[in-house]
């Protein structure tokens, strides 16, 4: 059975996406559970990207195609899982802002990536974000973890404003979060209230995953 899951995790991995599509109606049609298309096909090869890339071995932009493709691949799985009276496990939504006044968002971008690749739903919510949309995008999602991006020290309070809004919304403690950015520290998470902080996005998403347990 492994072997005919290999195409379509080969398709992932090198970013081809009509492959995918096409191996993966292809499976169905030969009668693969959906379960196992989703489980062993799809995740294995996300996982696999995301393996590459905390190595070196893989790109940002292979990331976000690979999760495209999954996304559009899983599509197709689903309803029939579905219909099939197969519980589907719902993905866990992340909330990722850039703080208000802040421009930059790569960093941002690449948590959100690294994210799909592990299962998360990723809201983006984009950069120069204000607390209030913040705080209303958790509370549309809660429960949550929130990941937000400071890139400037005078942007920081601005992640410290968030984290108390949301405790204000009475959003704690089923809404997480998570802060990063160059000047951002783990003493600063840890003075602020946040729940975590990860230097990078690679553990930005260890670091989600580990919050849900």
């Amino acid at each position: 059975m492994d072997e005919l899951l290999t195409p379509l995790r080969l398709a992932i991995l090198t970013q081809d996406e009509e492959g995918a599509l096409k191996a993966t109606r292809g499976l169905l049609d030969a009668g693969f559970e959906p379960r196992v298309i989703l489980e062993s096909g799809l995740t294995e090869a996300m996982l696999e990207v995301g393996r590459r890339w905390k190595c070196g071995e893989a790109f940002l932009p292979e990331v976000i195609v690979a999760a495209k493709i999954f996304t559009r691949c899983n599509e197709i799985v689903e309803p029939v899982l579905v219909t099939s009276g197969v519980t589907v496990r719902r993905p866990q939504p992340l909330v990722l802002a850039t703080v208000k006044g802040d421009l930059h968002d790569l960093g941002k971008n690449l948590v959100g990536a690294m994210a799909k690749t592990v299962g998360f739903s990723v809201n983006d919510l984009g950069k120069d974000v204000s607390v209030d949309e913040i705080v209303a995008a958790a509370g549309e999602s809660s429960p949550c973890i929130v990941g937000l991006s400071a890139l400037l020290t005078t942007t920081m309070p601005q992640q410290k404003a968030a984290v108390e809004a949301i405790g204000q919304a009475g959003l704690r403690p089923d809404v997480k979060v998570i802060v990063g950015g160059a000047p951002v520290t783990q003493e600063w998470a840890d003075q602020i209230g946040a729940d975590g902080y990860a230097p990078d996005a690679a553990s930005a998403a260890d670091l989600a995953l580990s919050l849900l347990t």
